[in-house]
């Protein structure tokens, strides 16, 4: 044979072999299942920040909460054995289709690196694995329903969500998430207008269908399919009337809602099973089994099934020949053979169309409230919207080229206020040189109309009620683009915005309808800067600020501070520069606080006056303060500030909380003295009472529980001090030990309130040490103290959560331990691994260790064996 036959026979063979690969072309069953993650915008539109929300209790906010059960399990989701051991950690988001809404993307990436790095990481290696084509799928910005919003705020939406995708994947994005899949033809041509390929639709939506037309069939008969019942195993091709299109994918309706409403990811035999069911059996080529759902649902909504969507796309599908795949990838493989046309105006979980978001149509409502409320609160903010964007144009025009244009720009500065990059876009799109008060009313419109585009974020109008947190937030949005308004151009909105909201009626009586809601839930957490200085004012009695400091978005420069205390009274007078990160502004002001002991704060605040004047009001006032006159002092703030002051309640949340601990420490320590006292004097009666099991006299089993809970926080804080020191800490530990055992016969149940986190840490910290600086010689004590803590946090029953620790030691396991393993055991380098520090023998220790934070090393002991 010559060497041309054989050259050409390999050829033929090698192209033989890429029909049969399935990411190359399409053949066989093909699964995704995607997460559609998002949480509304939470951020105080005063602050740009999220603060404490006690429903989510133990975290400090429900994006906290749900990260901890959802966004974060799934970055490292467990496959377990049958012993609840880990056999392998997965990053789900390289097996999901996925969109992340932006705004929450945002939070994850200030939250929690880590983790924001991880869903990066999975779309550039699903990218990889799937010819380029990564997992993730942009979203419109902050979840505005599309059908109801004007075409210049759909566009913005659009354009906004693909920058944001853009800045954060590295590419532009090939589909686009809707808001609650909510869709009409002029949304699907501003989505084509925008270069967006396809979007993912709900089965409901789809109206008719049909396969294109042939030469034998130029004019295919139409499907009718209304009732959802379109085929989902392949992909459609939408048509506006000019002849363009966009691509769509229906997923299957009745596996999805399965995911999300029944036990269908209560196991992953379940889910595959489930999914096997809908592979057809006519022999077609290939065919998608896609399958769509809220992303919370895997970990929030159903705990602990990020473990199933792990074992089910790293293992199960590929074991029955199924591809896990994406959208996009599916669509370079598999274009469209059949169009489809969609009813007029849909969404995924409104049988109404989009009356969910607009109308009295019972969805959300439970049957028990009426929304009558919804359709005056849209055309509310539909009337605020309008007369925005009016003082917009008409105002913006004097600063900027083309006005409309900055606000689709703007979402640059949303992702970076750095004042290079804001003075950057400011001289790129002004119409001429902008004086420094120019640049701040630039940026207050553009503040102006974020906040106009924020008040329209679909959950305020998805559940029942306006007075709910989601209601409240986009009212809240609406207060703030009012105010900007007011700054900018002095027209005043809110007295007609309030009086509109009348018409919208709430369930509760307390509240009554929407005006009420805007009084009594708006109104008062609006911050202007003389609030923000009062926080300043009073923190800095418990809190050393420096001269620069950072409050949220504002950044402070203290510019003189003068502290006194005269017995149980505190006084403190001094002034304060502020600026804005947002919006450029800044006020210089004065302030004084007087501290009267407990919870009695009086501040006071107003513009600072001079030097000269400055000077006068300090001396008078710690003048008047050495009278030891509370009276007098508080009169003569009064007199020169003013009778406006504020006090504890005016501080924001976080502040407010951290000084109520503070100013009640000394009484709890007293307390827990005399508590302890008790406990010892009485220690013997106690024990008596649990020994012959009479009912315990509640004054006393409450002073035990209080004292050895004291003990134990003050243990705890000891172990944390001595971390550097291993044989303090075992100290502390065996004290922690002998408390626990006291307690057990009393039947004390310890309330330890950063114990569990502290001794996480401390495990975490001990374990990176040991894996990465550890001393050889020392191998055994660092492993002794690690197991200690875990043995520990048991005992107290604090129910540790060692999923850092399993990840950190996971890792190592895979990427140095097991090539160890190897080396020893095939004989290279003498015996002993190659670049290891271990000695064969410590292999063994470092495995077991493994068992003790339940990761499955038994194959790698029995292989040392």
């Amino acid at each position: 044979m010559t060497f041309t036959a054989q050259t050409q026979i390999a050829e033929a063979f090698h192209q033989h072999q890429e029909t049969l690969d399935p990411l190359k072309t399409a053949t066989g069953v093909y699964v995704t299942v995607h997460g559609h993650f998002y949480q509304p915008p939470r951020e105080n539109p005063y602050l740009d920040t999220i603060e404490r929300q006690p429903s989510a209790h133990p975290f400090h906010d429900w994006n906290q909460r749900i990260h901890h059960e959802c966004y974060r399990p799934n970055a490292y989701a467990r496959i377990m054995n049958d012993k609840g051991e880990v056999v392998g950690i997965v990053n789900n988001y390289e097996y999901l289709s996925f969109n992340i809404g932006p705004t929450l993307m945002s939070w994850l990436q200030n939250y929690d690196s880590d983790v924001y790095q991880r869903i990066l990481e999975a779309d550039q290696k699903s990218a990889q694995r799937l010819n380029g084509h990564g997992n993730a799928i942009a979203q419109v910005y902050n979840h505005i329903i599309l059908p109801l919003a004007n075409e210049r705020d759909k566009y913005t939406q659009i354009r906004w969500g693909k920058y944001d995708f853009y800045h954060r994947f590295g590419r532009y994005p090939e589909g686009m998430w809707l808001a609650e899949t909510a869709v009409d033809y002029p949304t699907l041509e501003a989505l084509i207008n925008e270069g967006i390929k396809f979007t993912i639709l709900a089965p409901s939506q789809a109206e008719r269908c049909r396969p294109f037309a042939t030469k034998n069939d130029p004019e295919p008969e139409w499907h009718e399919v209304g009732g959802g019942q379109i085929d989902p195993t392949r992909p459609y091709r939408c048509f506006i009337e000019d002849g363009r299109y966009i691509d769509i994918f229906f997923y299957d309706g009745p596996i999805s809602r399965d995911m999300g409403f029944n036990d269908l990811l209560a196991s992953s035999d379940f889910f595959v099973g489930r999914l096997g069911q809908a592979v057809k059996g006519d022999h077609r080529r290939s065919q998608l089994i896609s399958v769509a759902t809220d992303g919370e649902t895997f970990g929030h909504h159903k705990m602990g099934t990020e473990k199933c969507i792990a074992y089910a796309c790293a293992v199960a599908f590929p074991q029955r020949g199924w591809t896990v795949t994406n959208f996009a990838h599916y669509l370079s493989i598999c274009p469209p053979t059949w169009e489809v046309e969609l009813k007029p105006v849909t969404a995924w979980s409104c049988f109404h169309g989009v009356d969910r978001w607009q109308d009295d149509c019972g969805c959300g409502g439970g049957g028990e409230w009426h929304q009558k409320w919804r359709r005056p609160l849209r055309s509310t903010l539909n009337w605020l919207r309008d007369h925005l964007a009016a003082i917009y144009e008409e105002t913006a025009r004097n600063y900027f080229n083309d006005p409309w244009l900055v606000r689709d720009e703007y979402i640059h500065v949303i992702l970076d206020r750095s004042p290079d990059k804001v003075t950057a876009f400011l001289t790129r799109h002004q119409c001429r040189q902008l004086s420094e008060l120019e640049q701040i009313d630039a940026l207050r419109l553009l503040e102006m109309q974020r906040h106009s585009l924020l008040m329209f974020t679909s959950c305020g109008w998805f559940f029942e009620e306006i007075s709910r947190p989601e209601g409240t937030q986009i009212l809240r949005y609406a207060a703030r683009a009012m105010e900007l308004a007011a700054e900018v151009s002095g027209v005043q909105l809110e007295k007609e915005f309030i009086e509109r909201l009348v018409l919208a009626p709430s369930n509760i009586l307390l509240y009554r309808d929407g005006s009420e809601v805007y009084r009594k839930l708006v109104i008062p957490a609006q911050i202007a800067f003389e609030q923000v200085a009062a926080h300043y004012a009073i923190s800095s009695l418990f809190t050393p600020y420096p001269q620069q400091h950072r409050i949220y978005c504002y950044d402070t420069q203290q510019l003189d501070y003068q502290k006194q205390q005269l017995g149980a009274l505190t006084l403190a007078v001094g002034q304060v520069h502020l600026f804005s990160q947002i919006t450029w502004e800044s006020r210089h002001l004065t302030f004084a606080v007087l501290h009267l002991g407990g919870w009695d704060f009086h501040c006071c605040i107003q513009n600072f006056e001079g030097r000269s004047a400055y000077t006068k009001l300090k001396d008078t006032l710690f003048e008047t303060l050495n009278q030891a006159s509370v009276v007098q002092t508080v009169l003569e703030m009064s007199r020169l500030f003013g009778h406006q002051s504020f006090s504890l309640q005016h501080l924001f949340a976080e502040e407010r909380h951290r000084i109520m601990q503070q100013v009640t420490a000394r009484t709890k320590e007293r307390l827990d003295q005399l508590y302890t006292q008790v406990y010892r004097d009485n220690y013997g009666i106690l024990a008596a009472f649990h020994r012959d099991e009479l009912p315990v006299p509640q004054e006393l089993q409450v002073a035990a529980e209080i004292a050895l809970s004291d003990r134990c926080v003050k243990q705890i804080a000891k172990l944390e001090s001595s971390g550097h020191d291993p044989q303090a800490m075992i100290t502390h530990l065996m004290e922690l030990e002998a408390i626990t055992t006291e307690a057990q016969p009393l039947r004390c149940k310890l309330t330890l309130p950063e114990g569990k986190k502290t001794l996480e840490r401390l495990v975490l910290e001990r374990l990176w040490h040991l894996l990465n600086n550890g001393d050889p010689d020392k191998l055994e004590e660092d492993i002794q103290l690690i197991v200690k803590i875990i043995e520990v946090g048991g005992q107290l029953d604090l129910g540790l959560c060692l999923d850092k620790a399993q990840e950190l030691y996971y890792n190592y396991l895979y990427q140095q331990i097991l090539p160890y393993c190897i080396d020893s055991q095939n004989g290279v380098n003498g015996g002993d691994p190659i670049g290891c520090r271990w000695t064969v023998s410590q292999l063994c220790p470092l495995l077991k260790l493994g068992e003790k934070l339940a990761v499955d090393v038994s194959p790698w002991l029995n292989y040392l064996d």
